[in-house]
Formats: C-alpha cells, sequence, structure tokens
C-alpha cells in the first residue's frame, strides 16, 4: 500500500473515536497489552514520562519534551490527536514519524490487528511504541489520549507521572462528578512512581492521595509549591507570548521521599519521610536571574509552566540530567522544537487572527481570562464544536459585549451540525452567521473586519482548530 492508501485503511477499517465518538471507545486495556506482546514489548525499551489531565496536558508534553531535548536526550514524543497530518502524533526529537514507517508498520501488522478488531488509537500505540523502541530513544513523553485507567498508554511503567488538572470533560466515559473523573485519571499512578498533580481541589485530592498511598507513590501537589507570576506590562492586542517569573509558595506539601535538589539557583529541601507539611521561607526567583518567555500564551499556561516546573524537580532524582539552561531553553523553543500547534497560536496578523483548542468549560474560562486582558475594538468570534460537548453551557460562557458570531462545523463525522448549532445560539440571543466551512467562515471575516484594532477567534474545538491550521497552509495569510 501506497502511505495514502495506508492512512484511507487506517481512519476508515479500525475505530476511531476522534471520527466517530463513542463506538470507538474502549474501557479495557486488554487488547493493547495483547498488542504489546506480539511487538514484543516495545513499551519496556525505552523510559516514559506519563503526562494526564483534563486539559494542559498536552502544553506539558511538549514543553517537557523540549527540555529534554535540550538536555541532549533522544526525546520520543506521543501525543492525540492530531491537526492536520496523522504523524504528528508520534515524533523523535520533534521530528515526525517517516511516511514508510507507517506503511510498513501496517503491512507487517494488518493481519493481526483486523484479528484483534483493535481500535485505531490502540493501533496508533502500538505504532509508537514499537518506533520508538527500533530508534532506541532515551526517554518517551507519552500524553494519555482519555481518561488513564483504562487508556491504551496504560501499559507503560514510567519513571514520572504527571497529572495536570481534573474537570468535566467526556464524563460519558470518565463520570459525571470530579472524584470520579479524578479516580480515571489516577489509573497511571503505579507503585513507587512518583507522582506530580498540577492543580489541587478540595474534591479530587483526597482520591489522589489516597491511590497514591495505596501503591507508595510519592505524591507532590504543583500549586501547592509553586505560583507562575506573569511580568506585569501593559497589554497589547499582539499579547502571544508570556513573560513570567518563578515563585515558591511558603506553604509547601509534600508525601513521600524527596532528597535535596538544587533548581533555579536556589536550593530546595523537603524532609519528607512521611506524609507532612514543611514550611519555608517565601523566595522568589528566576531562570538564571532573568525573566522568561514562553511562545505560550494565555493565563492558563501559568499553571501549566507551574506543573512542569514541580516534573522537573522531580526527573533528577529519577536519573535525568537537567541543567537551568537546558530548562530556559527547553521552554523557549517549543514550538520549534516539538512543533506544538493551537494553543493561542498567532495565525494572521492583519487582522490579528489567534486558534485556540479550549473545548471545555475550565479550557474555554481559561480562555475568556486571557480575553478580558486584550485591548481589541470588536472580536469576531468564529465557533464550532462535536456533537458530544455541553456546547449550550459553553456557549453561555462566551462574551457578548463588542462580539459579532460565525458558527461553523469541523471536518469530522462527530461534528455538531452547524445549522443545529446556529439554532441553539439563536435560542440564547447569540444569533450570528453560519459557514459550512471554518475557511469559508475566516474567508468571510478577514474580509469585514477592522484590521488594526479588531480580533479574530478560532475556538470550539481542537478539530475545528486544525481546519483552520489546514486552511492557512494551504492558502497562506494575504
Amino acid at each position: 500500500m501506497t502511505y495514502q492508501e495506508t492512512l484511507d485503511y487506517l481512519f476508515n477499517s479500525l475505530p476511531m473515536y476522534h471520527r466517530i465518538g463513542k463506538a470507538a471507545y474502549k474501557a479495557d486495556i486488554t487488547n493493547t497489552v495483547q498488542l504489546m506482546q506480539h511487538l514484543g514489548n516495545p513499551e519496556r525499551k525505552f523510559r516514559t514520562i506519563h503526562v494526564a489531565g483534563t486539559n494542559g496536558k498536552g502544553s506539558v508534553s511538549h514543553t517537557l519534551a523540549s527540555v529534554l531535548m535540550q538536555a541532549g536526550y533522544k526525546v520520543g514524543l506521543y501525543t492525540s490527536p492530531h491537526l492536520v497530518d496523522f504523524r504528528e502524533r508520534i515524533r523523535i526529537n520533534g521530528q515526525k514519524i517517516p511516511e514508510q514507517q507507517v506503511t510498513d508498520f501496517v503491512a507487517q501488522h494488518k493481519d493481526f490487528m483486523q484479528g484483534m478488531d483493535l481500535s485505531f488509537f490502540e493501533m496508533t500505540v502500538g505504532l509508537a511504541f514499537d518506533y520508538f523502541a527500533a530508534e532506541q530513544v532515551d526517554v518517551a513523553v507519552i500524553e494519555v489520549g482519555m481518561g488513564g485507567r483504562l487508556d491504551s498508554t496504560n501499559v507503560i511503567t514510567p519513571d514520572l507521572c504527571v497529572i495536570t488538572n481534573i474537570g468535566f470533560d467526556h464524563t460519558q466515559f470518565l463520570g459525571d462528578t470530579l472524584p470520579k473523573i479524578a479516580a480515571e485519571k489516577a489509573g497511571i499512578i503505579k507503585p513507587g512512581v512518583p507522582v506530580v498533580i498540577g492543580e489541587s481541589h478540595p474534591e479530587t485530592r483526597p482520591v489522589f492521595q489516597q491511590k497514591a498511598e495505596a501503591v507508595g507513590a510519592p505524591i507532590c501537589f504543583a500549586d501547592d509549591k509553586y505560583r507562575i507570576v506573569e511580568v506585569p506590562h501593559e497589554p497589547t492586542l499582539d499579547d502571544t507570548d508570556l513573560k513570567f517569573t518563578v515563585q515558591i509558595n511558603s506553604q509547601i506539601n509534600c508525601h513521600g521521599d524527596t532528597p535535596q535538589f538544587s533548581i533555579l539557583n536556589s536550593q530546595l529541601t523537603h524532609p519528607c519521610d512521611t506524609p507532612q507539611e514543611v514550611r519555608q521561607p517565601n523566595s522568589q526567583f528566576s531562570i538564571l536571574n532573568s525573566q522568561l518567555k514562553c511562545p505560550l500564551s494565555g493565563s492558563y499556561q501559568l499553571r501549566n509552566l507551574a506543573t512542569l516546573f514541580q516534573a522537573l524537580e522531580i526527573l533528577p532524582q529519577v536519573g535525568y540530567n537537567i541543567t537551568l539552561e537546558n530548562i530556559e531553553q527547553g521552554i523557549a523553543r517549543v514550538v520549534s522544537d516539538t512543533g506544538l500547534h493551537g494553543r493561542w497560536e498567532k495565525m494572521d496578523v492583519q487582522p490579528l487572527t489567534v486558534c485556540e483548542t479550549a473545548h471545555n468549560a475550565d479550557g474555554v474560562g481559561a480562555m475568556l481570562e486571557k480575553l478580558s486582558q486584550l485591548p481589541y475594538r470588536h472580536l469576531h468570534l468564529i465557533y464550532g464544536c462535536v456533537n458530544d460537548k455541553d456546547y449550550r453551557h459553553i456557549l453561555r460562557m462566551l462574551p457578548q459585549e463588542r462580539t459579532t458570531y460565525y458558527y461553523t462545523q469541523p471536518s469530522v463525522p462527530r461534528a455538531l451540525p452547524v445549522a443545529q448549532l446556529a439554532d441553539a445560539a439563536q435560542e440564547l440571543g447569540m444569533a450570528g452567521s453560519s459557514f459550512p466551512t471554518v475557511g469559508e467562515a475566516i474567508e468571510h471575516v478577514r474580509s469585514i473586519a477592522d484590521k488594526t484594532h479588531d480580533l479574530v477567534l478560532v475556538t470550539g474545538s481542537i478539530f475545528l482548530v486544525a481546519d483552520a491550521v489546514g486552511y492557512y497552509t494551504s492558502r497562506p495569510p494575504l
């Protein structure tokens, strides 16, 4: 088969969640375990870091990979879903898996995959792990697809587990309360493996603590210790880079044996032989005594960075060699190192057009916080989503002052039809124009927006952002 024929087979023959939704979801990792055995257990042949969470796991995974690359490691990165090219899911040192590697893997294992009735995601995990093992990566950063406990990636025994946060998403699979969702994501916690929880919450904190204690896993909550503070500045419309400093909170909670570790010109000591609360004096520091700059934007990235710093503090304790310069450069180069897209990504400048993958209430809330800081004259909001999201609730969250709406739909079978979305918006008093594709919506907005003072925002679904990225890739901005 050619590469295109191989893709057609994968997309059309194997159940694919992002295309058909619930029918492709398997609440079981038995198939993945058997696939790993068939492949010779490649997941045991390289070190791993496992990253889960409702929001932020993609940004944290990419930034961790970038820091490790800057430290000289050969780094595999597995993420999902892809935006434009299937091969975005599987990278080594930022380079996408070669087309021939995909074609050869499918040709070699097609009969087995069909016999096992594997899903698209299960097959992709097998492809990634087989490729990482064959290329002898030093470490692979593995992003969970959904949940954690029953996710196909949960066949690894990592050096570190990271869970960014807990919010309401995929509730039909993971549960309808925060503790239930947390329990599913806590399923990645392994015996004796350190775990970082990015954001603590009164309802979910006990869930993680109990699971960690049950399996003897050292656990830390990043927001107990780290606070990332944006550098004060006069906001401009073109605020697409984040400048920040790092602070250490005076109140530190740490469970498990956490030895002394030097980071960012500051000695941090956590004498936590048993679960306890440790007090330290306030201190503020910044890498190399300078302010950091991150090419990602949005206030939510401050929380992601706190999670990142807590993870980076632990990695040397499990054998990684990371310098302060590696951290600074890894953050600064995350986009160029890893190909990360869709996180408040600037696509055009006249008018300023930004894509944001916010697709659930927590993500939208963080996006709105960023919007509130920008001095735009008028907002042109292009919105579309898939059919299993609580779109009515999200529509109610969106701004109405100085805002015009343009409704559309992503080009996947799970898309919420634009007519249904527009009708719901009309009922909520949020009438707008409708377009069959995001490209047509962008073309229309480009023709009417004030090129100097207006802001165009494309959001609602990672798949809609994928379509927008594809549009700009095939037709560069004027």
